[in-house]
């Protein structure tokens, strides 16, 4: 896996930067107030425009994570990845193909 992005909490959110070769942007993630229940637990937005979406899910070692969704126009195609929490604090966003 490689680490695409930074994250630190921001209340019930996540604030940090996405880097790869093409990207580099600021990025929030916003909790949802969700109306069914398949909807993202979080929406992403880079310079005010959302990009993406994230749903809280649990590993099989009982870890929570965020699995997340990013897309652009500017993309080839959709980006899937998952925030995952170093401390309490400090998340790493991971990219896999």
């Amino acid at each position: 896996m490689t680490t695409i992005g930074t994250f630190t909490r921001d209340g019930n959110g996540f604030v940090g930067t996405i880097a790869t070769l093409t990207v580099k942007a600021k990025a929030a993630f916003r909790p949802n107030r969700k109306t069914v229940e398949n909807a993202p637990d979080y929406r992403v937005y880079a310079s005010g425009v959302e990009i993406g979406a994230a749903w809280a899910k649990t590993s099989e070692a009982n870890n929570p994570y965020l699995a997340v969704k990013l897309d652009d126009p500017s993309f080839a195609g959709s980006i899937f990845c998952r925030l995952i929490g170093k401390d309490d604090d400090n998340h790493v966003l991971l990219w896999s193909r």
